[in-house]
C-alpha cells in the first residue's frame, strides 16, 4: 500500500520538470492524479501512463483553474491534495523590465498561482482538509542579477502561502512550499550545457552537487503526505545546503571560468 493510497491529487505543470517527477512519484504512492498544463499532447501522454487524467489548463485565466477544479471533484469526489508546478524563467534586468514582460511573468507566476490557491483551498476546505503546495526557488531567498520580476513573484507566492495557511487552517487545509535550487529540467538544460556555470554553483552548495526532480518530488510527498500533516505555512529549501551561502557573482562565475579553461588547455602529467 502506497502512502496516497485512495487519494486524489491535481498536479499544474505535472507533466514536466519537477511536476511529471512529483505526478509520476504521486502515482507509484497510490494516488489518482490529474495532470493538467498548456500542452495538452504531454499532459495527456503523462496522465495515461500513470492511470490519471489530463486537462488542458492555462491557470493565467481564472475561469479555467476554476474548471478543472470542478472537473476533478465531479469526476473523483473530492480533492486531496494539489500541486502547483507552472512556471517559466526570464531573465531580465530591471532596467529593461518593460510592462508586457512584467505582466507575463506576474500572471504566471504570482496571480495563477493565487488562483490556483484560492479554487483547490476552497475545495478542500469542503470536503474537510488537504494538502496544497506551490514550488518556489531558491532565487526568492538569495538575489541574483536579472531576476527581480521571477524571485519577486516566487516570494509573493511564499508569502501568500503563510497567509493562507492561517486562513484556510481551521478547514485543515494546509499550504506549503518547496524552494528548489537549479535543477536540470527541460526549463533549465541549456544552463546545463556550460559546464563552468554548473561548477560555481556546486562550488557554493555545501552538499557540493547539484540536486534532482526526484529530490524535489520527494520533498512534495513528504510535505503533502501524512508525516507532513502538523506542517503548514513554511517553505522547506531543497537546495543541497545553497540557501546558507550566496548565488554566484559575476565575478565568481569568472573566475571559475577561468580555472575550468585552464584545466582544459593544460596537459595531462602523465
Amino acid at each position: 500500500m502506497g502512502i496516497l493510497d485512495g487519494q486524489v491529487a491535481v498536479v499544474v505543470g505535472g507533466h514536466s520538470g519537477f511536476g511529471e517527477s512529483i505526478t509520476r512519484l504521486f502515482a507509484s504512492e497510490g494516488a489518482t492524479v490529474v495532470v493538467a498544463g498548456r500542452r495538452v499532447d504531454l499532459v495527456n501522454e503523462v496522465a495515461a501512463s500513470v492511470g490519471g487524467l489530463g486537462v488542458d489548463c492555462d491557470i493565467t485565466d481564472d475561469e479555467q483553474v476554476q474548471s478543472l477544479e470542478q472537473l476533478t471533484t465531479h469526476a473523483y469526489g473530492k480533492i486531496d491534495v494539489a500541486v502547483n508546478c507552472a512556471g517559466y524563467e526570464q531573465s531580465t534586468p530591471l532596467a529593461d523590465l518593460t510592462p508586457a514582460k512584467l505582466d507575463a511573468m506576474l500572471a504566471v507566476q504570482l496571480s495563477g498561482a493565487m488562483y490556483c490557491m484560492r479554487h483547490f483551498g476552497n475545495a478542500m476546505a469542503a470536503s474537510g482538509g488537504g494538502a496544497f503546495l506551490s514550488i518556489s526557488s531558491l532565487t526568492a531567498h538569495n538575489p541574483s542579477n536579472g531576476l527581480a520580476a521571477y524571485a519577486s513573484a516566487k516570494a509573493g507566492v511564499e508569502y501568500a502561502s503563510k497567509i493562507a495557511a492561517v486562513e484556510y487552517g481551521a478547514k485543515q487545509v494546509r499550504f506549503n512550499t518547496v524552494a528548489a535550487s537549479l535543477i536540470e529540467t527541460p526549463m533549465t538544460k541549456r544552463v546545463f550545457k556550460i559546464e563552468s556555470a554548473i561548477q560555481a554553483l556546486r562550488e557554493v552548495t555545501p552538499l557540493g552537487r547539484m540536486g534532482t526532480s526526484d529530490d524535489v518530488a520527494k520533498a512534495a510527498l513528504f510535505l503533502c503526505g501524512p508525516s507532513g500533516n502538523f506542517i503548514t505555512g513554511q517553505t522547506l529549501c531543497v537546495d543541497g545546503g545553497a540557501s546558507l551561502l550566496m548565488l554566484p557573482t559575476q565575478q565568481m562565475f569568472a573566475d571559475v571560468y577561468r580555472r575550468w579553461s585552464e584545466a582544459q588547455t593544460t596537459p595531462d602529467p602523465a
